[in-house]
């Protein structure tokens, strides 16, 4: 039984059960469990932040948003997950990581029935349907589903790209994606295999390279029964079920079951043709052209009539 020092704490405890909400916003007519809460939900009308942060002089509205953001400083992540030790820095972002332990998805779209780990996906997701894209470029008024979007977009009207390879001359968007890069020149590999010491550029290859050693593939299509070895795949492959293309162009807005047909499609805009034949050094698209190509040069033709 849940204690308290004060009855008025009580009484807005009781509320949480009841469902309770008597205190309500004079300006957008919200309400909440407590007096407090509706005071600390006032200052985003008025626009009070009274809390700022030492570090970056960021302000914030209530003084648990401000305790929450200095871990960002300090890199203090108090809400450990019991299952596999990963820490957060909020408790909320705690509870949807452990539905990835239990498959708990309490969020169901009405319209398709998918679930979804945490309600803010489901609102990403409902949008599909809706056709909704709330998030709109200020240059070129062209709108997005996802907030992700709209940055990846905006990036489009830059006119250069914000990082360059001093070795190789290729530039890029992301730092993350000119990091990785840059490994492919310096030779280093961070993420080590605990089983077989191999090592990779990347957290994802390694990951990837994981699935071999699980003795199997434990990740079973319930509408097909195809297996595979990671979720991510199975993930990928019922959207071929479902019709669903969640990977949108930026720039065209045409859609794509998987992440990696995206980015190669999203070359045709950009003109990058990273696959150069040692040949002729002419330059393709795509890995598959050029092996084609090279047909050219060896003389193979591996497909005959029968």
């Amino acid at each position: 039984m849940k204690t308290f020092y004060r009855k008025s704490i009580l009484t807005e405890h009781k509320r949480t059960h009841t469902g309770e909400k008597p205190y309500e916003c004079n300006v957008c007519g919200k309400s909440f469990p407590g007096k407090s809460n509706l005071r600390i939900h006032q200052r985003i009308h008025r626009g009070d932040k009274p809390y700022k942060c030492k570090e970056c002089n960021k302000t914030f509205n209530h003084k648990a948003a401000l305790t929450v953001h200095q871990g960002i400083h300090t890199g203090n992540k108090p809400y450990a997950c019991e299952e596999c030790k990963k820490t957060f820095l909020h408790k909320s972002s705690l509870i949807v990581h452990r539905r990835s332990h239990t498959g708990d998805k309490p969020y169901a779209c009405e319209e398709c029935r998918k679930a979804f780990y945490c309600k803010s996906h489901l609102t990403v997701h409902q949008r599909t349907h809706t056709g909704e894209k709330p998030y709109e470029c200020e240059e070129c008024k062209k709108s997005f589903h996802k907030k992700s979007h709209l940055s990846r977009h905006q990036l489009t009207h830059e006119t250069e790209k914000q990082f360059e390879c001093k070795q190789c001359g290729k530039t890029f968007y992301h730092k993350a994606s000119f990091i990785i890069h840059q490994r492919i020149h310096t030779g280093e590999k961070p993420y080590e295999c605990e089983e077989c010491r191999k090592t990779f550029y990347s957290k994802s290859h390694l990951r990837r390279h994981q699935g071999i050693h699980t003795g199997g593939k434990s990740y079973a299509c319930e509408e097909c029964g195809k297996t595979f070895c990671h979720k991510s795949n199975l993930t990928e492959h019922k959207r071929t079920h479902t019709g669903e293309k969640a990977y949108e162009c930026n720039v065209c807005e045409k859609s794509f079951y998987r992440k990696s047909n995206l980015s190669t499609h999203q070359r045709t805009h950009r003109g990058d043709k990273p696959y150069e034949c040692k040949e002729c050094n002419k330059t393709f698209k795509h890995k598959a052209a050029l092996t084609v190509h090279q047909g050219t040069h060896t003389g193979n033709k591996p497909y005959a009539c029968m």
